[in-house]
């Protein structure tokens, strides 16, 4: 699949010549000093929540406030980690770092939240940084987390205590775009933690193509709820808006998870504007939002719902627009798209404009490796949403064992190259890295492929697709296949099973995955149950019969254990995908406890 290129109405930063984050930054200051640039909407202590803003030029005074503290106790290219809380100075933290010419560690405060600190400490052992970047609010519970996991041995600053007056001392360190930016580390939804390493070319070249993509112009808004340590969160909320000078409206994860729909009243308040989330956010805000929270709620100026997960469930597409279309939303404004933090967030992306474009396949034939079209009601069928197209890079479907490139119609292994591929993951050695960042495929006659024009080689994604008629379509994670009896299954296509066999099961909530045993592989489902469904209630073994039975009966496929947990155990990466890796590894060792 080639690139393609949309046409933007807006600036391009990179082609005027930013060619960095602070750099970015620092034309919109020249050009758009009074404009707002960020917002951030503060839930925790009224409901209503309460808007502060800053300006291009008081973003940028900031900013180079803090990069001048910072080159006075840290050298170029040492490492700064941000444990900042959901907030502007999350933002000024991350932009200093850069303009410092540090490279920065975005992560996230001590929190008691599920796995938090324990991927946080692993984190910060991995990258050692010479700098802890947090907020006063957060400092003495920053420093306590240092010193209970040996980790003082950075230097500490709140980022909002600094007086603006010392950026006259900063002495500026233009970036070069073959430096490093920063440190994505991922979500650890199939290893544990592992640093990306991103240049300010990637981060530029990959906020430029958002941009592009979302037809982005100068002045417009992005909403955005999504961590910033993420690397959708950080790209879309930071990133893009930065290098296209659109303004950027965030809050807090947790403010959107209590009442998703002040999502969408960000949404309605703020013109055409953008905004990307997870696939599971838009069925969750269907459905936790009321009749009352509806009332008013006016979307008709909405620009675009990006939803950039992988794969797009039409079911829960579908249930969004039909909650939402009294309020004025539309299919037309949905934007799918493919991505990895590999990638620096986006891959592929659909038109502007179109409705979510469906393919009805056959499950098996999916499975075995061909995508073969049957009608949507057939018994083995899986529809799929299209991920749209290349965005600025090159895309090809390749047979992971013997790297040759696939015609269309033939599910292999996604593999992509363009100047957002990163260099590689820190600290991991650069055989591992360039087994995964500089692949090489071959053609048919077994020549090799070339790569994007400028770049280094080919990133193998780890994730399932077929190319049909110019779209990309995500068929699911190679690691993740259930391979029973010789035959392939989808887990996705297994969990929407599993989830409509019994009433007492949550929605979106299991996990299905293969263990190896005495006689080869078996199938294993973890699921959680409903949360109106009492644990004194539920009967687990009528539910595991029930599992059991549906999954044989579309599948074909044999469970050899189905385990209950109770709501919110379900091991998920930062963006709300099930951790099916870290189920599987709980799994072997015990951990999950039986709920009921």
């Amino acid at each position: 699949m080639t690139s393609n290129s949309p046409n933007s109405a807006g600036i391009d930063p990179v082609r005027a010549g930013a060619e960095s984050l602070p750099a970015a930054l620092a034309h919109w200051a020249e050009t758009r000093g009074d404009a707002r640039a960020l917002t951030f909407v503060d839930y925790a202590g009224d409901p209503a929540g309460v808007a502060t803003s800053l300006t291009w030029r008081e973003l940028d005074a900031k900013v180079t406030a803090l990069a001048a503290w910072c080159q006075r106790r840290a050298h170029r290219g040492d490492l700064a980690a941000i444990l900042v809380e959901q907030s502007a100075e999350y933002v000024i933290a991350f932009l200093g770092a850069l303009r410092a010419g540090l490279v920065a560690v975005p992560v996230f405060e001590p929190s008691p939240l599920p796995g938090h600190l324990s991927r946080l400490a692993a984190v910060l052992a991995d990258c050692d940084p010479a700098l802890v970047l947090t907020t006063r609010r957060q400092a003495d519970a920053v420093d306590e987390f240092l010193v209970e996991h040996d980790l003082a041995g950075s230097r500490l600053v709140a980022v909002d205590m600094l007086p603006e007056t010392i950026g006259a001392e900063f002495d500026p360190v233009p970036p070069r775009p073959d430096e490093l930016a920063y440190l994505q580390y991922t979500s650890g939804s199939t290893r544990n933690p592992a640093g990306v390493m991103i240049t300010h070319g990637n981060v530029a070249a990959a906020a430029t193509q958002t941009v592009r993509a979302y037809e982005g112009t100068p002045g417009g808004t992005v909403v955005s709820w999504l961590p910033l340590f993420h690397d959708m969160g950080l790209v879309v909320g930071l990133a893009a808006p930065l290098m296209g000078g659109l303004s950027s409206t965030l809050m807090d994860p947790i403010a959107f998870l209590t009442r998703p729909v002040r999502w969408l009243e960000l949404m309605a308040g703020s013109g055409a504007a953008i905004t990307v989330a997870p696939n599971f956010a838009y069925g969750y805000t269907a459905a936790r939002t009321t009749d009352e929270d509806m009332a008013g709620l006016s979307l008709d100026a909405v620009a675009l719902f990006g939803d950039g997960s992988e794969p797009i469930v039409p079911s829960i597409v579908d249930s969004f627009y039909a909650k939402f279309a009294e309020c004025g939303a539309k299919p037309s404004m949905f934007r799918q798209g493919y991505g990895l933090a590999e990638a620096v967030l986006l891959v592929s992306s659909s038109p502007a404009g179109e409705p979510p474009k469906l393919r009805t396949f056959d499950r098996v034939g999916l499975a075995a490796g061909r995508a073969i079209e049957v009608a949507p009601d057939a018994v083995s069928s899986s529809t799929l949403v299209s991920a749209g197209q290349p965005l600025d890079q090159q895309v090809r479907v390749v047979d992971p064992q013997t790297h040759v490139v696939l015609p269309d119609g033939h599910v292999g292994e996604i593999w992509t190259s363009g100047p957002n591929v990163c260099l590689g993951y820190w600290g991991k050695g650069d055989a591992e890295s360039a087994a995964v960042f500089r692949a090489e495929p071959r053609d048919e006659d077994d020549r090799p492929l070339e790569p994007y024009p400028g770049t280094r080689g080919w990133l193998r994604t780890g994730d399932l697709g077929v190319c049909l008629d110019g779209d990309l379509f995500v068929t699911g994670r190679l690691k993740d296949l259930i391979i029973v009896d010789g035959r392939n299954h989808y887990p996705q296509d297994v969990e929407y099973t599993v989830q409509n066999a019994h009433p007492a099961i949550r929605r979106h909530a299991a996990a299905a995955f293969s263990v190896a045993g005495d006689q080869g592989e078996h199938a294993v489902v973890v699921a959680e149950r409903a949360r109106q469904v009492t644990a004194e209630e539920l009967d687990p073994a009528e539910v595991a019969a029930a599992v059991s039975s549906a999954v044989s009966s579309e599948h074909g496929l044999a469970v050899r254990d189905v385990v209950l947990i109770g709501p919110g155990e379900l091991p998920r990466t930062s963006s709300g995908k099930v951790r099916r890796a870290a189920c599987r590894t709980r799994y072997t060792e015990g951990t999950f406890g039986l709920d009921g």
